[in-house]
């Protein structure tokens, strides 16, 4: 084997407790207690950590009675309560989440911007049974039930209604759902198991959590992220992230529950025993009152979010200054966006405010690397240094580590105990994707200072990412190629410096190209068509936002792989355009 270049973390390793996820997250007793954990900031209803505790074992002991539960541990589909923008975050995701955790069983976190098609698959490669859904999204379910053939019986043995707060009972009325469904408060209003299921020994490398990723390429695959896994991220995250003062700090929860920041969001925040405010949605009037309102002083965000506040009238309205600490993932936090967020609030009286960036995947159950506290002004669009626990190494493309004399640039490869068990049910995207000697191969491109500050500047993999989500680009060429009057699809993702992210991107050969190649009108109206038709069969975060582009031959390497590389620098010359432009 060819020499290794090792980096590891320049802080020192931490001891990670062999336990479940249940067990970690609850293991001091004494903060049990009336103090807050969660707040929903719309009503202002609260969970106390010791509700907290004690719902959860509601939920296990409820879901352990149910038919062929208690011994089969199955996958539990979890669809999530939220739709970014149109539904909102709610109090009964903690209890419910690790009410299955508790249970034994392992949640399967559904993207529920996704469609009936998308949920059919999610559904049947997990294995899940049961499913704990928002009213709002209640008529989803049960048409992707529908499609997978399962009875009206069936399917209220398998659902259950997720409210808690009095908006959610009044979604419930809204929906029109009938008595005969059961509701989350019968699960509350049962007993409580007396002790979580035990993972000892081996079993805390058991499955615990499956959230779907897209990996490199392909469809969506379910990463199997253990209890050690997730335990391991918590511990070295707390250990090396800013420390939160119980006492005077308040957090934001805005960030989509089903995403993989729930376990900094939801568990971390929890373990730290800092108070989280559950935002709703991410509306920006709505968001800056509760920032004043509740005196928020740090929260995680993604860059469209930031973006916002660097220009809505809503942050200049409300009173900003308990701002200490912004964190900002999923996507490339760029320099001129650092900048332009803090002048934004130093002009508003809050020049204490910090803007950090952090960097994971999926696969890496959250983090890898976060740049401290006191690089953030020196350092700004790194990820920083990695976390405790955690290696890495740059290679290039024959997989061979960058030699000392060379420009430290590579693909970055991780290896640590909080990388993922695998790919559920894919054994060949699991041995792509992570070597037999442990590294995980992240399809990012990195760089790395001589100070140890790793930047995120290229993606080798295929995965477009539109506001932290992903977009397998191989599905939406499928599904574009399922139309007869296109012979052939490429996409890619365009960035847009103004909204901080990528925008999904087509380039099609149309079967009435030469035509449209000549009628620049006929090809917008094509486009424009075509962008209709795809936002019918895909989940709102996959539309073609970058637009349709008529073009002559999708350029191809000998062995017929989409040469995208050559379709990015034909997009940012801004020729063989012919349909319509960006979107948003």
């Amino acid at each position: 084997m060819p020499h290794q270049i090792i980096y590891n973390s320049p802080s020192p390793p931490v001891e990670i407790k062999s336990s479940s996820i249940f067990t970690y997250l609850f293991s001091d007793k004494a903060s049990l207690d009336d103090s807050s954990a969660y707040i929903d900031a719309a009503s202002g209803t609260r969970m106390s950590r010791f509700e907290t505790y004690d719902l959860s074992l509601r939920v296990a002991y409820a879901v352990k009675q149910r038919g062929g539960v208690q011994s089969s541990r199955p996958t539990f589909l979890f669809s999530s309560l939220h739709r970014f923008r149109f539904s909102p975050n709610s109090l009964a995701w903690p209890p419910t989440l690790f009410g299955l955790i508790a249970a034994g069983l392992r949640p399967t976190l559904a993207n529920i911007s996704y469609t009936p098609r998308e949920l059919t698959h999610q559904i049947k490669d997990s294995g899940a049974r049961m499913i704990f859904v928002h009213p709002t999204l209640f008529s989803l379910v049960i048409k992707t039930l529908s499609l997978l053939g399962v009875t009206d019986d069936e399917a209220r043995r398998r659902v259950v209604v997720m409210s808690y707060v009095d908006q959610d009972r009044a979604d419930e009325k809204a929906a029109e759902i009938g008595s005969e469904w059961t509701r989350l408060s019968e699960l509350l209003g049962q007993e409580r198991l007396p002790s979580e299921e035990l993972f000892v020994g081996d079993q805390v490398h058991e499955t615990a959590l499956l959230c779907y990723s897209s990996g490199t390429t392909g469809l969506s695959k379910g990463v199997e992220a253990t209890h050690n896994n997730v335990v391991s991220f918590i511990t070295a995250f707390l250990t090396y992230f800013d420390k939160a003062d119980p006492k005077t700090d308040v957090i934001a929860g805005v960030l989509p529950f089903y995403h993989i920041a729930l376990i900094a969001i939801i568990m971390a925040d929890f373990v730290a025993n800092v108070p989280e405010i559950v935002v709703p949605r991410f509306e920006p009037n709505f968001f800056a009152q509760t920032i004043e309102k509740y005196r928020i002083s740090r929260m995680h965000l993604v860059p469209p979010i930031l973006v916002t506040m660097s220009f809505h009238p809503a942050f200049d309205k409300y009173n900003m200054t308990s701002l200490r600490l912004l964190s900002s993932g999923a996507a490339p936090l760029g320099d001129g966006l650092v900048k332009k967020v803090l002048a934004k609030f130093a002009e508003r009286g809050n020049t204490r405010l910090k803007l950090t960036q952090s960097y994971g995947l999926t696969e890496t159950t959250s983090g890898t690397h976060w740049l401290r506290v006191e690089d953030s002004m020196r350092k700004p669009g790194s990820v920083g240094w990695l976390i405790p626990n955690i290696q890495a190494r740059l290679v290039d493309e024959d997989e061979e580590d960058i030699q000392p004399g060379q420009e430290k640039r590579g693909e970055l490869w991780v290896r640590g105990p909080n990388i993922m068990k695998g790919y559920l049910n894919n054994p060949t995207a699991t041995k792509n994707a992570i070597t037999p000697d442990g590294w995980f191969k992240t399809g990012d491109i990195a760089t790395l200072d001589d100070e140890g500050y790793f930047r995120i500047v290229d993606r080798k993999k295929e995965l477009i990412k539109y506001k932290g989500f992903q977009v397998p680009p191989a599905e939406l060429e499928a599904m574009l190629l399922s139309r007869p009057d296109i012979l052939d699809a490429a996409v890619i993702g365009l960035e847009s410096m103004e909204e901080a992210t990528e925008l999904p991107c087509a380039y099609v050969v149309a079967e009435r190209n030469a035509e449209l190649l000549k009628d620049p009108k006929a090809a917008a109206a094509f486009g424009k068509e075509i962008e209709e038709w795809i936002k019918t069969k895909v989940a709102h975060h996959k539309f073609l936002r970058g637009g349709v582009f008529i073009i002559d031959i999708i350029p191809k390497s000998g062995s017929g792989k989409i040469l995208r590389r050559k379709l990015r620098e034909l997009a940012k010359e801004d020729t063989l355009r012919r349909a319509v432009g960006p979107r948003l």
